[in-house]
């Protein structure tokens, strides 16, 4: 009998040790960061892809947003490192203006990243998953020299939103 009890005391930790080493599913931007503080590749979820498929959001598609709901009339706005709302000003796919964006900024480079991965309509719907970035080209999204570290002063509000299939 005690034989027994130790052997299925032996297969618990056998099981039970798997199960315990794994690594919990990642949150979307819980990513690594390049020495420079800029975040690394990032995947986009096979949900987001498919829905994104269903909403005619394709990859490189843009439209204009306000980058920081909070911070939309102003002509310069600073960013902190950590989460971000924006504003979608014109329809992209299926996707109807207004909308809000939800995502996460890192202002460790010259330039801050800024990556999307829910969407929410402003009638109280569910948000949903999508993948996408801000960005302006010419160096335009470039930081100015007076940002403090985890921080990133812009000249404008605006910046383009493009839809992507992975996070580069």
């Amino acid at each position: 009998m005690a034989s027994h009890k130790y052997m299925l005391v032996g297969w618990a930790v056998l099981v039970g040790v798997p199960l315990a080493c794994a690594t919990p599913p990642r949150k979307p931007g819980d990513v690594g960061l390049h020495a420079d503080g800029v975040p690394m590749f990032e995947p986009c979820p096979e949900k987001a892809l498919e829905i994104m498929r269903y909403l005619q959001l394709f990859v490189g598609e843009a439209a204009w947003i306000q980058l920081d709901a909070n911070q939309s009339s102003a002509q310069s706005i600073t960013l902190h490192d950590g989460p971000i709302e924006s504003v979608l000003e014109e329809d992209i796919g299926t996707l109807e203006a207004p909308l809000r964006l939800y995502g996460r900024v890192w202002t460790g480079g010259e330039q801050p990243v800024i990556r999307y991965y829910e969407a929410q309509f402003l009638k109280g719907r569910d948000r949903i998953p999508i993948c996408a970035v801000a960005r302006l080209g010419f160096g335009q999204l470039r930081k100015r020299p007076e940002s403090k570290p985890g921080t990133a002063i812009l000249n404008s509000p605006r910046a383009g939103f493009y839809i992507v299939d992975a996070f580069r």
